[in-house]
C-alpha cells in the first residue's frame, strides 16, 4: 500500500519538475523573430498558394522584409499591396499586368471525369474542394482563390480554371425602372407624399 502512495505522489512531482524545466528552457532559448516579418505576414491572406513564387506566406513576408517586391500576391489583391506599401513606406504599385492572369478564376471539376482520387483535395491550400475517396469532388466557389494548385495533381485532367462568375444582380436590367420619389421635393411643391 505504501508503494501506491509513493507512486501517486512521485508522478505529479515529476510532471511538475519536467513542466518547470520545459517552461524555463523555452524562455531561455527563445528564438526572436523580426517584428516587421510578423506584421507583413499578418497582412498577407495566408492562403499558402505559392503564386508569389515562394512556398507560403511566411517566406514571402521574409522576402518582402529583405527588399522583394510587394505586388506578387494575387489573392491579396490591390488592398494587400496598399497595406504593405503603408507598412514598408514604399509606393503602392499595381500587380504585374498580364491580362490572362488578371482575371479572377475559380477551379471547376468535370464531375463525370472525376475518379475520386483526392489528390486535388490534398493540393488545395484553402480546403475549397470537397468530396471523398472514390466519390465525385466539387469546388466551393466562394472559398476558391484560383491558385491553380489543384490542376497539376489531377490524373484525369478533369479540373479546369474558369473565370469567376460575378455576383448575381437581383434587380437585373430593371434597376433603372424602379420609381424613386423624393418626399422633401413633393412637400415643397404642396403635394402630399404617396
Amino acid at each position: 500500500m505504501l508503494e501506491l502512495y509513493i507512486a501517486f505522489f512521485a508522478v505529479p512531482v515529476l510532471a511538475l519538475l519536467f513542466g518547470l524545466l520545459l517552461g524555463l528552457s523555452s524562455i531561455k532559448f527563445k528564438v526572436e523573430s523580426d517584428p516587421i516579418v510578423d506584421q507583413i505576414d499578418a497582412i498577407l491572406p495566408q492562403t499558402q498558394c505559392g503564386q508569389c513564387g515562394y512556398p507560403g506566406c511566411r517566406p514571402y513576408a521574409e522576402a518582402i522584409a529583405n527588399g522583394d517586391n510587394i505586388n506578387k500576391c494575387p489573392p491579396g489583391g490591390q488592398a494587400c499591396i496598399e497595406k504593405l506599401a503603408n507598412l514598408m513606406g514604399v509606393e503602392a504599385t499595381e500587380p504585374p499586368c498580364d491580362e490572362t492572369k488578371n482575371i479572377k478564376k475559380v477551379a471547376y471539376i468535370h464531375e463525370k471525369d472525376c475518379i475520386g482520387c483526392t489528390k486535388c483535395i490534398q493540393a488545395c491550400p484553402v480546403d475549397a474542394i470537397v468530396g471523398s475517396t472514390k466519390a465525385m469532388h466539387t469546388v466551393i466557389k466562394d472559398e476558391c482563390t484560383g491558385c491553380d494548385l489543384c490542376v497539376a495533381p489531377c490524373p484525369t485532367n478533369c479540373i479546369e480554371m474558369r473565370p469567376k462568375p460575378s455576383p448575381y444582380n437581383l434587380w437585373g436590367s430593371r434597376s433603372n425602372t424602379i420609381a424613386v420619389v423624393n418626399i422633401s421635393d413633393e412637400e415643397e411643391n404642396g403635394k402630399k407624399p404617396v
